[in-house]
């Protein structure tokens, strides 16, 4: 696409305005108008992906499809336009025609297909796929209302429905011609016809699977991809017959259970329809992706001979596990493969992402759901699962405890995770820690038997968004202390800051960007959330999703130290605290969002307080997201790390902080143990036990009700808790889990024996802060490492280590 002037674009963006709204730009609301914003870049984009797509095939390159049952996107408009380079010329189009670019980028709603950093690493991987020219796309489900709206109303979490699709639909273009068509339930028999065994299904639900894709524009390049959105649609929409007997429910049960497929992210599971649910969605779009990518492969060559050699299916995380058992499908029932044939290609085409070490969070699926949901599918598991099973058992000579370990399927359950270690050409964590444990613990015995197998890419993030984009400020700085913009596309150019570490025209430049982050945030929360915040206080930020591992619960506890250390002694805090937390719990995990409401009671309670004028505050940051992120983390100062080492797979948060020259407190957990490689105990704030450490403490019998009875300041928090605040609720439950636990799990991630080094962690921070020039000096050094996190690297290492495809960067 040439260069477009602001005129031309004016041109351009009133006849979509037209065409597509029926309205002229005196007619237009700032939504219509970014509506046809957003189909002129459609277009742009849609023009650089055909030509992508004939570039591919014309040079027989290799292609990467990537499953993610969440993609996190965020709004489209002002990125699109800034890796297509035209986001000043937009900006001033949009003046012209008598807007506010910020009113109409502002009426973009996030797309909502994801939660959290599962979806936004996947998106941050979809930029760099593009940016990094490797052709590539992205499958997931066209998810109607997402995760939900989080609402806060009497300090608690409300779940309400996030319909993002109405204000963003312009992104999408269906693909009506190149749908397909999934099976669920009913019987399977196999007959022998010719010689040949043929499979039928009997009483068989039919649900078609439309494409609508998202086009994914690179920075710095004519290449694009695209993200694949699979709807869901009834084959019959009603049954008349029964229509028109008057059972209207009945007739329109098909239909609703093929939406329901589109309905939500993640329903809730924690009940047999949830689970049969969760079940269709994972299989409902891996299916629709394996059989349009077999028969686009064999429309170009005309043989699965070499299938893995042009194809390879990325999983990330065991939610598209079934990649695995429905290519055998198909190449065996479909293509009539022989099972080692269909094997042999299926191994060398998959590979799979773990993202978490916790026994209890990889994926068990009950026998009965896969069964009766997807029968065939569950008898070609059951031969998987019998000859993987015999290859350990000779491996590990008999040995049923280790064969146990690595069953794909036993007592009643299906264990996705060895699935993938069984079926993939490789397994990756996503940080050095991360992939050691792995290696040395979780998937240990399956490591002996093929080392090769297991590799580790650390995770990384778009900075060109997550820093460049949403932190003007700082970019502009950085383009003239480099003197250009390289490190857009090589962010180890980054490292170059480090010659200004001493200069103080720098820091204060750097200080006075931070200060007017800051200033940008207190008005975001103002207009969003009717708070006051105070700009001249330390921005002390957790934003993550909420889960008792990442411990904001510990951060709580700092909090009530605080207060506690107040109502002592007024004067006690020299450096003012506002605490931000951004968190959204899953709607089934009750312990979540018990700590948020009990996050909400001392905010308000801290609040009526006298004593905490101007010096402690505390902030729960309703519906977190993208759009949030993208004002929060400019403005953060802290950033807190503080899961219990050994829990963290790796974190991208961490890394979004850092780059905007946000001070880490952590634990070696996670990426944070890079970041230290990178940034040594001077430039972050370290505290715990190491993972190793927490391991021992356990197995000799983790105590905390002894370090309660020790420690005055600590049991004065948690008594605290128990209590309750001024709003009268009593949190003696999360008081209880602490101290008692169920079944001897007491403080099962280990705040209470984490809780005094992390106290001396923050009073160090309140005593850094104070000298402005050094914690500025640890800022900027911070930006300096940060380009080894960049998703570019991240993904340039999938390509060498794991895809084989040429890149970009190669």
């Amino acid at each position: 696409m040439a260069l477009a002037t602001p005129q031309s674009m004016i041109r351009e963006i009133t006849d979509k305005l037209m065409i597509h709204c029926g309205k002229t730009s005196d007619e237009a609301t700032s939504s219509e108008i970014m509506e046809a914003c957003a189909f002129w870049l459609r277009d742009q984009m849609a023009i650089r992906e055909v030509q992508t797509r004939k570039d591919t095939a014309r040079h027989e390159k290799k292609q990467v499809h990537y499953l993610s049952l969440e993609f996190l996107m965020g709004r489209s408009l002002m990125k699109n336009a800034y890796n297509l380079g035209v986001l000043p010329e937009l900006q001033e189009a949009i003046k012209r025609l008598g807007f506010e670019p910020a009113e109409v980028f502002e009426a973009e709603p996030d797309a909502a297909l994801g939660n959290g950093g599962l979806g936004r690493l996947a998106a941050c991987y979809m930029d760099s796929l593009a940016t990094l020219e490797i052709p590539a796309v992205g499958y997931s489900i066209c998810y109607e209302l997402g995760i939900f709206k989080q609402k806060i109303v009497n300090g608690e979490q409300l779940e309400l429905p996030d319909p993002w699709r109405t204000a963003s639909d312009s992104w999408l273009l269906p693909k009506a011609g190149e749908a397909e068509e999934i099976l669920f339930g009913g019987t399977v028999t196999h007959e022998i016809v010719d010689g040949k065994r043929k499979i039928k299904y009997d009483g068989a639900t039919k649900v078609l699977a439309i494409p609508e894709d998202m086009l994914i524009a690179g920075y710095d390049t004519t290449h694009t991809n695209h993200l694949r959105l699979w709807k869901a649609v009834a084959t019959k929409p009603l049954d008349m017959a029964l229509f028109s007997k008057g059972e209207y429910t009945k007739a329109l049960e098909e239909r609703d259970m093929a939406e329901s497929i589109c309905k939500v992210l993640y329903p809730n599971d924690n009940h047999p329809e949830g689970k049969t649910l969760r079940m269709r969605q994972q299989y409902f779009f891996v299916s629709a992706t394996c059989q349009s990518v077999v028969k686009k492969h064999l429309a170009v060559y005309g043989t699965l001979d070499n299938f893995a050699e042009y194809n390879v299916f990325q999983i990330n995380d065991t939610h598209p596990t079934l990649v695995i058992p429905e290519l055998m499908r198909i190449f065996m029932d479909e293509k009539g493969m022989a099972w080692d044939d269909a094997w042999k290609i299926v191994t060398d085409a998959v590979a799979y992402t773990n993202h978490t070490v916790m026994w209890e969070a990889l994926e068990r699926w009950p026998q009965s759901i896969i069964q009766n949901t997807v029968p065939r599918i569950w008898e070609i598991i059951v031969e998987i699962a019998r000859r993987w099973q015999a290859k350990c058992s000779e491996f590990y000579n008999g040995d049923m405890e280790i064969v146990k370990n690595l069953a794909i399927c036993w007592d009643n359950e299906v264990r996705m995770a060895n699935l993938c270690i069984a079926g993939g050409k490789a397994v990756n964590g996503v940080s050095t820690l991360h992939s050691n444990i792995l290696r040395d613990d979780v998937f240990k015995y399956a490591c002996k038997m093929n080392p090769d197998k297991f590799k580790n890419v650390t995770n990384g993030i778009d900075h060109r968004r997550w820093m460049s984009q949403i932190n003007t400020g700082l970019d502009a700085l950085v383009k003239e202390l480099l003197g250009s913009d390289k490190f857009l596309s090589d962010a180890m150019e980054l490292k170059k800051l480090n010659a200004f570490l001493d200069d103080q025209k720098v820091l204060d430049r750097l200080a006075a960007i931070k200060r007017e982050n800051k200033l940008k945030l207190c008005k975001f929360v103002k207009e969003s959330q009717g708070i006051e915040l105070n700009p001249d206080s330390l921005f002390d930020v957790q934003a993550k999703r909420l889960h008792e591992y990442k411990r904001q619960l510990m951060n709580v506890l700092h909090i009530i130290t605080l207060y506690h250390r107040l109502k002592d002694n007024p004067d006690a805090i020299k450096v003012p605290r506002t605490f931000l937390f951004g968190a959204k719990a899953a709607p089934g995990y009750v312990t979540a969002k018990r700590i948020i409401q009990l996050i909400n009671s001392l905010a308000a309670h801290i609040d009526a307080d006298p004593v905490c004028k101007d010096k402690l505050k505390v902030v729960f940051l309703e519906n977190y997201r993208v759009t949030m992120a993208e004002s929060l983390i400019p403005a953060a100062e802290i950033s807190e790390q503080i899961s219990t080492a050994g829990k963290e797979a790796s974190g991208t948060g961490n890394m979004k902080f850092m780059i905007n020259g946000a001070l880490t407190v952590g634990t070696l957990d996670g990426a944070n143990v890079e970041m230290h490689d990178v940034l040594g105990d001077d430039n972050m704030f370290l505290f715990g036990l190491h993972a190793d450490e927490v391991v021992k403490m356990k197995a000799d019998g983790y105590n905390p009700r002894s370090i309660y009875d020790s420690n005055p300041a600590l049991k004065r928090c948690l008594d605290q808790i128990n209590t309750g605040f001024s709003d009268g609720i009593s949190y003696s439950d999360l008081y209880g889990n602490l101290l008692n636990g169920f079944g001897g799990s007491a403080d099962q991630y280990m705040l209470l024996a984490d809780y005094d080094a992390y106290i001396k962690a923050q009073d160090k921070i309140a005593e850094t802060y104070l000298d402005k020039d050094k914690w500025n000096r640890m800022s900027l050094k911070n930006i300096a490492e940060a380009g080894i996190f960049a998703a570019d690297r991240a993904v340039g290492e999938y390509a060498d280590n794991i895809w084989t495809v040429g890149h970009r960067l190669g």
